[in-house]
């Protein structure tokens, strides 16, 4: 198996745990037994998170508050866990957010902040966390990625670029770590009833309009699909079945096609 055995000595360092995804990753691992390292800006959401999952699998789980945007603010994180006299087994990159709207429209910031949280946080800790896996021989590494990897998407344009990045990278990592104990995996989830899509700016309403009903996955069914993916040290995950077949008919339908189609139905660019 390519996750790690959980120990009193390590933990799953999980990333974005205060919502959505990140917080059904963190309950799928406690109820393997792993003590869990819950990071996000929101301490409160964490701490409660935090106080369910010791109350409902006896596992340790302690609260990191972190703004991953900020490259000094990761920088605590490797010292947050050497503290705790813990060593980080599993590391679950699952932070990030899309902004929403044609380019010409979009705010520096907002775009630069994402791609921060994006690409930056997760080559960052890949780079922090990766090296002593390999030299300790164990480990486990899950990056969120999206279905909108596989493609451009005019209205999320730099979202499906930042996530097109985490999937290549994630790629060669993967193949990178043969042989060493550590692996590597991507997920890929199609559209999911989180917080997501309001956060980007798009309500619920719309987010219902632009996909069909089939291809909305639960957070919880994409945390186990992504769990049980990375015990089996899968490359990519791509939770349901209608997205698996969305996403690699994505990455072979002709680009001249496909793009203008997806512009014409993104419901931002209306």
């Amino acid at each position: 198996m390519a996750l790690p055995a959980p120990s009193a000595a390590s933990t799953a360092l999980v990333t974005g745990a205060s919502s959505g995804i990140g917080v059904e990753i963190a309950r799928e691992l406690a109820r393997r037994g792993h003590g869990v390292t819950l990071v996000a800006r929101r301490e409160e959401r964490l701490k409660a998170l935090a106080d369910e999952l010791a109350e409902a699998h006896g596992v340790r789980a302690e609260v990191v508050a972190v703004d991953l945007a900020d490259a000094g603010s990761r920088a605590t994180l490797p010292d947050a866990v050497a503290e705790r006299d813990l060593t980080v087994d599993v590391l679950v990159n699952n932070a990030g957010f899309s902004t929403m709207g044609p380019v010409r429209a979009a705010q520096a910031e907002a775009e630069l902040r994402m791609l921060r949280v994006n690409v930056e946080a997760v080559v960052d800790l890949c780079v922090r966390f990766v090296g002593p896996m390999v030299d300790r021989g164990r480990g486990a590494v899950l990056n969120v990625a999206s279905t909108g990897a596989f493609q451009p998407l005019p209205g999320q344009a730099g979202y499906a670029a930042s996530k097109a990045f985490v999937l290549s990278y994630t790629d060669a990592l993967h193949a990178e770590l043969k042989g060493t104990g550590v692996s590597a995996t991507s997920l890929c989830p199609g559209p999911v009833r989180t917080e997501f899509g309001e956060t980007a700016g798009l309500s619920r309403e719309e987010s219902d309009a632009a996909l069909p009903r089939f291809m909305w996955e639960t957070a919880e069914d994409v945390a186990k699909a992504a769990v049980a993916g990375l015990d089996r040290g899968r490359a990519v995950v791509i939770p349901g079945a209608a997205n698996a077949v969305g996403a690699y008919a994505g990455r072979l339908a002709p680009k001249k096609v496909l793009v203008p189609l997806l512009a014409r139905q993104h419901p931002a660019l209306r």
